[in-house]
């Protein structure tokens, strides 16, 4: 009996022993080179702004991330496998960003990250997803330099945006300036610890004097400063046709409800930056009459890509619109997952193959195909805001 006993107990070891390692095998095969977890899933890793100076740009490219998540596995998923989005939070730093990445592809195993939403953060991506060789899309970076490699002029391979690139909004902003607000002069003050707002604050400069234009003057302000007197002071007595604010939604608002309260008038111009239905909420809704920023899109525009994604958006999320960033999360992770399958396999090296011949896919924010640098060209959206929203003013085609 005791002879029997035995066998049996080790027989069920045995089984038990098996059972294990099968499930470790399987788990094993989740690694960033494999893409698919045990239980038939693609990991996709976002790295976005949940907390800090950003939140209100990583909150709603979550959500859209999430919707677009939603709608494909509802489909059949991609490659007859569900997505699993994994999103880690860089704090809105970019240093954050970087030791989210390298958890995201060394402990999460994701075969693709999206994020972040600003070029800043997204530049604390670029050198991990290099090392690794793992696609990164950023979602709303515009800054030229995070392509394209600013020393040796050189295309970085695994990294491509949502998002247009400054060039060509800072170009939109200078001419809408100049020919529909029959501008002359301007001031720019610029966010000077952002190398979006810089970027920005070249491109419109280059234009707007290139096309006969006169800058004023230039002003700087760094993240976090909250009295802007003294500066808009000598902007006032400048007394530009318009005034330039490449920045971020949470100094804007502060800047403008500051110079609105000292009598400055003319028009304020700015970028995606200052998308965020917190911008309203800190400057006030009366403060931001006579301003108006590019965009990636509106949520006004008739287009049947806009309207069910505006539609299916609001569903998902209490009725709440979605802005731009929300629109470039869903547009980021739909990209991913075009490019997946059009790899055929979850594999890091094909998926970046394919992203690089993305060509007239249609997405919520326009028509994308990828250039030689891994830019979109696509169109972009000029709004004014009324009431304290954004409406829509006129869109300009690449």
């Amino acid at each position: 009996m005791k002879k029997i006993g035995a066998m049996i107990l080790s027989a069920v070891l045995t089984a038990v022993l098996a059972s294990g390692c099968g499930n470790s095998t399987e788990n094993s095969g989740n690694s960033a080179s494999g893409g698919n977890t045990a239980g038939g899933t693609i990991k996709i890793g976002a790295d976005l702004e949940l907390t800090g100076g950003q939140v209100s740009f990583g909150d709603s490219a979550s959500k859209g991330a999430k919707l677009a998540v939603d709608q494909i596995n509802a489909a059949g998923g991609v490659l007859g496998k569900q997505l699993e989005l994994v999103i880690a939070d860089n704090a809105s730093k970019s240093e954050e960003a970087t030791q989210a990445a390298q958890k995201l592809i060394t402990n999460d195993k994701v075969v693709t990250i999206i994020g972040a939403t600003t070029s800043t953060n997204t530049l604390g991506i670029v050198p991990v997803a290099t090392e690794k060789k793992i696609p990164l899309v950023s979602v709303g970076a515009t800054n030229p330099k995070v392509t394209v490699d600013e020393r040796s002029g050189n295309v970085n391979e695994y990294v491509f945006r949502a998002a247009f690139i400054d060039p060509f909004q800072g170009e939109v902003m200078a001419n809408f300036a100049l020919d529909s607000l029959k501008s002359k002069t301007a001031v720019i003050y610029t966010d000077t610890s952002s190398d979006y707002s810089k970027g920005l604050q070249k491109f419109f400069e280059e234009t707007f004097k290139a096309k006969g234009g006169e800058v004023l003057s230039q002003e700087s302000y760094q993240q976090k400063d909250s009295d802007f007197k003294a500066v808009l002071t000598r902007i006032k007595a400048a007394n530009p046709d318009v005034i330039y604010l490449p920045g971020y939604y949470e100094e804007v608002g502060k800047i403008v409800k500051q110079a609105r309260e000292m009598g400055i008038t003319v028009p304020f111009l700015g970028g995606d930056g200052w998308d965020s239905p917190q911008l309203a909420e800190i400057a006030g809704a009366k403060a931001l009459e006579n301003t108006f920023m590019s965009n990636h899109y509106s949520p006004e525009d008739t287009a049947p890509e806009v309207t069910s994604f505006v539609d299916a958006y609001k569903a998902a999320n209490g009725g709440a619109v979605p802005d731009g960033m929300a629109a470039l999360g869903y547009d980021a992770l739909k990209l991913v997952a075009d490019a997946i399958t059009r790899a055929g396999e979850a594999d890091p090296a094909k998926i970046t193959e394919a992203l690089a011949a993305t060509k007239d896919l249609q997405l919520a924010t326009g028509l994308i195909t990828f250039n030689d640098k891994h830019d979109p060209v696509k169109a972009a959206v000029v709004l004014k805001f009324v009431d304290g929203k954004q409406t829509f003013e006129t869109k300009v085609n690449p």
